[in-house]
Parts: C-alpha cells; structure tokens; sequence
C-alpha cells in the first residue's frame, strides 16, 4: 500500500491552503476530492455554456493570499489577475432609495449623508473607527489565534484587555449596536448584513461582526476568470510542488486505532495509510458518522437548531433593465425581522427575504454585455434539506416572490427556464452531506459562539480539521486562515513524533 505522509480529504479553500503549506516543507501531501474539480462551495454552474461562479463571490483580505503566496516562494499577482473595485455594493429598498457603499471611506461618507442626512454620515464615520479598532483589537488574538478565548483576549492585551472588552461589546447582538450606532433603520439593516457572511442571524449574532466593515474599507477585488479561478491557481500551484490530487475520489472512511489515525479507506476499498488526516468538510459529517465510526468520536453532536444559513440561488443568463447593476447589488425586504424569524424560528423560506445579486459581466461603469449577462440570485433560506425537499411548488413561489422583490426596487430580469439553473437546500445536502445545506457550519449565535467554534485538532490524535466550519470562521480569506493553522498543528506535532 502507498503511504503518504499526510492525506487531506476535500479541495475547498482550506483543504487546499492547508495542503499548500504542507508541501512548501517538504511534506508528502495526497489530497483527495470527491468532485471533479477543486473549490468545495467555490464553483461554478455552467449555463447556456457559459460558466457562473456559484458560490463565494468577492474577494477581501487579500493579505492573506499575498502571505501563503510569500509562504510557497511564489506571488500572488504573478499567478491571478485582481481588480480593485470602487463600489463595495449598490442597496436598494424600493425604486426611489438606493445608496452605494464604497471603497474610498470619505466617498461612503459623502454617499450615506446625501441618502440619509448630515447626522448619519458622522455616525457612520464614527462608525467606521469602531469597526476599525474591533478588527485591531481580534486580529491577532481571535482570528489568528489557534484556539481563542474571551480571557485569553482580555490577557493578550494586557491591561487594555478590559476597555477593548468594552470596545468590542461582544455581550451585545450586532443589532443592538448597530441600533447603538445609527438612527436610519436602512443603515443598520445594511450593515446587519454582516451576520449572513457567516450564516446568521443579526439579531443573535455578535456584536464583533462590525469588523466586517472594515475588512471591505481595506480592499475588495474582482477576480479575472472569476472566484473559481482561486481554486484552480492553488491546485495548480499544489501539483507544481508535487503534491498529488485525486479528483472523482470519495473518502468513505477515516482509519483509527488506539486513538490515533492510521489513514484512509476510500469508496472503492482502497487503504492508504498516513501520518496525520486534515478533513476539509463540515464537522458535522465527521458527528454524523460519514467518516467512519472510530473518527465519529471526534466531534460532539451537530444539533440542526444550530445550524447556519442555507440558500435558494439561481444561476441565470439573461437580459435585464432598469436598475443598473454593478458586481454586488443588495435588495432589501421590507421586515428584516420577520426575514430571520422565518429562517431560524419557524424553519421556512422567507415571505419577502433579502435578495443579493451577482451581476458577473459587470464592474463599477455598470456596463453589461449584449445578448444576456449571467447572475447568481441568493435567496437565504433554512437549513433543512436533509428532512425537507424544497419541491418544485415551494421553489416556484420563492421565485415569484425574489424577482417581485427586483421589479419593485427598479430591475426588470427576462429569464428563460432553459438557461436558468436553482440550487436548494437539499441540494447543497447532496453535495456537502451532513450539513443539511448549511453553508457555514454552525451558526454563530451569541457571545460564546464565536469562541466555540471547532478547532483544527481534534481528540484524535493525528486528526485535524480545516475550512469554513472551524476557527476562525467562515468566508474564503478565514478558510484560508484555517488551513495555515491546521498546517501549522501538522508540521509541530509531526515534527515532536
């Protein structure tokens, strides 16, 4: 049998960054991929031959791409095209209310003052700051930390710990301070927005999410080919330092003995031993028993009513007019509490929810190709397609509602059934099993959830976990964050055997 030195099982983000790292030291990497391509959520449909990325869509952080890029003695602008935009996103709330949020603080400033009055551009400015300061105060000793804690932020900042608890107000749901912070109800229904990048709730989300707002202040990029091509560039740059991947190949289970991993079977009974196995997958598939029955015990119970966000999307080419879109447009309903109460407390689909669009042939000029541009529509919805089937009725009247939602803000979408392609809840369940379509793990609901995320190792010993699911969180720069983490677990427990 082959042995290698450490298998990863899954090419999403943090699979791939994980086993990057890996192999920039001279480690035997092997990752397996149960798809025919790599990215896990960052992928793309294929409509009327045209490729529409259909997952992750922007692109902030970059940070932490040019660092793993320095880490493999390569650059990242080397290898993917980025552009920086101007307009973070354009919001709407009917046909007459619109504000674009932009990349350039005193734009934003000068933009959310004509929309919303003198008054709430200072507080956004201020606004700004405090975001600023809470992303200052978690960077190094929550989101780069390999296992974080409320007292160990407060001793990592010394005696400042207290006044950046204070700073940071994480007993306070977003909503409250975004209540806290503005006057206007559509700004804090802007920026509550926030808490759906991780799959919540802002009623119940934390307050440190505000960092948010200044991670989008310090850059978001448009990637030529699109997000896809992140991905591709990162399994390339794998196999160029001779790391294998095995496309089509399914992990049927995690091999232990004594507590410790021995490898892997996979779907065709094949063994292959290693070292040490980084699961790239949601660890509610390891609790579920997906993995096998020894590497089970190896995560707690996943309770569905933790659950994060899911999503009804539409992949779609077609024409469209009136409202003039730009990359990321926000179309807002009319009660964003009635929205989430929807999702999180009676299980359904929204009665009038938020609807994103992804204008993909589009940037700042908001020009758009002739003969139909393509777009991703994402509607959240409840993870629950494990126990429901989002039929083709329930979807039908989803539909109606989302593109009601467009006309009344202004956008008039010609679709055509032939060249418009819907993904559920239950299909993100078939592709990512476990999850019952979550998108981003649990949900990060409360003070503590934040801090309760899983961590890289694992009970097991020589088992770690890596992705959106784990600490530090989900979205494409924190599953690249977790891959270095796991990267670094791997390499010192490796090297103290």
């Amino acid at each position: 049998m082959p042995t290698d030195r450490v298998i990863v099982v899954g090419a999403g983000i943090g699979g791939l960054t994980t086993a990057l790292r890996l192999a920039a030291r001279g480690v035997q990497v092997h990752l397996i991929e149960r798809a025919d391509q790599p990215g896990g959520k960052m992928r793309q449909n294929l409509v009327a031959n045209r490729p529409i990325d259909a997952g992750p869509t922007v692109f902030t952080m970059r940070w932490v791409f040019d660092e793993l890029f320095e880490t493999i003695g390569a650059s990242l602008d080397a290898h993917l095209s980025l552009h920086p935009v101007e307009i973070i996103a354009r919001h709407a709330w009917s046909a007459d209310e619109r504000l674009d949020l932009f990349a350039d603080a005193q734009r934003g400033v000068e933009a959310i003052g004509d929309f919303a009055g003198a008054a709430e551009a200072r507080r956004f400015a201020a606004f700004q700051v405090q975001a600023r300061q809470v992303y200052t105060t978690l960077e190094d000793s929550f989101i780069r930390a390999e296992r974080p804690s409320l007292f160990g932020l407060m001793t990592h900042r010394g005696l400042r710990g207290l006044g950046d608890l204070r700073l940071i107000q994480p007993y306070d749901s977003l909503w409250q301070a975004l209540g806290k912070a503005f006057r206007d109800p559509r700004l804090r229904q802007l920026f509550a927005r926030y808490s759906t990048y991780c799959g919540s709730s802002p009623f119940e989300a934390p307050a440190t999410l505000m960092l948010i707002a200044h991670v989008e202040q310090q850059g978001v990029w448009l990637v030529e080919g699109g997000m896809h091509r992140l991905a591709q560039v990162l399994a390339e740059r794998l196999q160029a330092l001779g790391g294998r991947i095995d496309y089509d190949t399914e992990v049927a289970e995690i091999l232990c003995r004594h507590g410790r991993v021995q490898g892997v079977r996979l779907a065709s009974g094949e063994h292959i031993e290693a070292e040490a196995v980084a699961v790239n997958a949601d660890p509610g598939a390891l609790a579920a028993g997906l993995f096998g029955a020894e590497a089970r015990r190896a995560m707690p119970a996943q309770p569905a009513a933790k659950r994060s966000l899911s999503a009804i999307t539409w992949s779609l080419v077609a024409e469209t007019h009136g409202f003039p879109l730009v990359r990321h447009n926000v179309f807002f309903g009319r009660d964003y509490a009635r929205e989430f109460d929807d999702i999180f407390n009676a299980g359904r689909t929204p009665r009038e929810g938020t609807v994103y669009v992804c204008a993909q042939d589009r940037d700042d000029k908001a020009s758009a190709p002739d003969g139909g541009e393509r777009l991703l529509c994402l509607l959240n919805a409840p993870a629950r397609g494990d126990r429901h089937p989002f039929d083709h009725a329930e979807i039908e009247q989803c539909e109606h509602r989302v593109f009601a939602l467009l006309e009344r803000c202004g956008l008039q979408v010609r679709r055509q059934p032939e060249q418009t392609l819907v993904t559920t809840p239950a299909t993100f369940e078939q592709r990512f099993p476990g999850t019952g379509g979550a998108l981003y793990g649990q949900a990060t609901h409360g003070w503590r959830a934040s801090f309760n995320r899983p961590a890289t190792r694992t009970p097991i010993q020589g088992l770690y976990l890596t992705g959106g699911a784990t600490h530090p969180g989900a979205g494409v720069p924190m599953a690249a964050l977790s891959g270095r983490l796991a990267a670094m677990a791997i390499l010192a427990d490796l090297a103290s055997t």
